[in-house]
């Protein structure tokens, strides 16, 4: 599975590749978003003129978060932040991130019935589990519980298992495979997809992460480095 198949997975919230002090503070609008196809990008372009066929779609907009407050629509289309333009998901996800809690922003988005529409919303702070997520994968995998997958017939039920790792992400060069089952994380025991996750959400993105794994039985000491990192 490729980074951009992921991300209408994954909430947007404030991840950037610097460090973060405090991930109580991440911001987060409380949307599911994906790239557009190729396809979409042409025919958003010819109806809406030559600048447009960008953006980050909304698939969905979380129930009681700050962009449902907002008025934001599942299908709208972000083209533009701070009137800073939104050229995809990760253009969304790093704005967002640069944004302090509490502030409120202007958005611009495209609607198939109205055109661009501005709309003002305050950035929220990131739930704890959505930072979790967050983080797993920016270092590049994705962890769940077995029985949500094909795994369950080999992996204890409530044992977190590596869903998925992402082509040419840190997770992968550092030997990360999808099935393996996480049993310490920065050297902290975990027993559980929530621990994995509590642990997960309390770290910053500049230091390396830290996973010891069983795979076939036998346990293995991985070090994954920090998003970011360029390799010879």
């Amino acid at each position: 599975m490729s980074r951009r198949s992921l991300l209408p997975l994954l909430v947007v919230g404030a991840l950037a590749f610097a460090a973060v002090a405090q991930a109580a503070t991440w911001g987060w609008l409380g949307v599911r978003i994906r790239d557009l196809s190729e396809q979409e990008m042409e025919e958003i372009s010819g109806r809406h003129g030559i600048r447009e066929g960008y953006g980050a779609l909304i698939v969905e907009v979380l129930k009681e978060t700050p962009a449902a407050l907002a008025g934001l629509r599942n299908g709208d289309l972000v083209v533009a932040f701070k009137d800073r333009p939104v050229i995809d998901t990760r253009a969304l996800q790093r704005f967002v991130a640069a944004t302090p809690a509490g502030q409120e922003v202007a958005l611009t988005v495209l609607r198939a019935e109205e055109g661009r529409r501005a709309l003002r919303v305050s950035v929220g702070i990131m739930p704890r589990e959505i930072v979790a997520e967050r983080v797993a994968a920016e270092f590049g995998f994705v962890v769940r519980d077995p029985q949500e997958g094909r795994e369950a017939p080999v992996i204890p039920a409530g044992v977190p298992a590596v869903a998925v790792v992402l082509r040419g992400s840190q997770a992968e060069r550092a030997g990360l495979k999808a099935g393996d089952v996480i049993v310490e994380v920065n050297g902290r025991p975990v027993v559980s997809r929530q621990a994995v996750s509590e642990v997960l959400g309390e770290l910053t993105l500049d230091q390396p992460l830290r996973l010891t794994v069983r795979r076939e039985g036998e346990p293995l000491a991985l070090t994954v480095a920090p998003p970011g990192t360029r390799f010879p």
